[in-house]
């Protein structure tokens, strides 16, 4: 079975419907996992499975709808920040700083929801080639600063995609009761790049 949305919206009626599911279903995944059904998605929503079916095929279709403009949003802000860092050129902390606040900030609200997005919702081919692209350009981004700050020694670009990859399994697997912080993450990339910069001065 497809996981794509069985109808876009068009009436103004319906997209309110659509917004009011998508909305009970970010709950209910939020509390229940992947363990909510559709039956009490509809159910939190007020509407009948029936009306729920009008629109999604499964609750995966409704994971994935919830996860798309979650990535476009992160790409859109995360896009504006690059732009400002390379105009502006702040020191390295302040730079990953900059990233990780936005960062933070996209995953602040329901983190167990997010966890859930991250591993399961986008799995079609062009959406996993989305990810990469939008990863690879935090990579390059991140690796460019890197070098002109003096930091990420022999390797930026490995130090970069190792960067993100902390980032990642921070916001998104690790368990934690409370939301993420700005400060938990920068303090893991401070000690990140202390890490391989003294370890790169001794192998020298």
């Amino acid at each position: 079975m497809s996981d794509v949305i069985r109808k876009r919206p068009r009436q103004r009626r319906s997209k309110d419907t659509m917004d009011v599911m998508l909305e009970a279903a970010a709950q209910m995944f939020s509390c229940e996992g992947l363990a909510a059904t559709t039956n009490r998605i509809a159910e939190r929503a007020g509407f009948s499975i029936g009306t729920l079916y009008q629109y999604f095929p499964n609750k995966h279709a409704m994971l994935r709808e919830l996860a798309l403009p979650h990535l476009i949003a992160g790409g859109e802000q995360l896009g504006q920040v690059f732009i400002r860092l390379r105009e502006n050129e702040p020191p390295f902390e302040e730079t990953m700083r900059a990233i990780v606040d936005v960062i933070v900030d996209l995953h602040s609200d329901r983190p167990p929801l997010h966890a859930l997005m991250h591993r399961v919702a986008l799995r079609l081919p062009e959406e996993l080639a989305a990810v990469r692209a939008f990863e690879d350009h935090l990579v390059d981004e991140i690796s460019y600063h890197l070098q002109r700050c003096g930091r990420g020694c022999d390797d930026a670009a490995l130090t970069a995609r190792t960067l993100v990859h902390v980032v990642d399994t921070q916001v998104h697997r690790v368990p934690t009761r409370d939301p993420i912080t700005a400060e938990q993450v920068m303090g893991l990339a401070q000690r990140l790049t202390s890490a391989i910069t003294l370890a790169d001065g001794r192998s020298g």
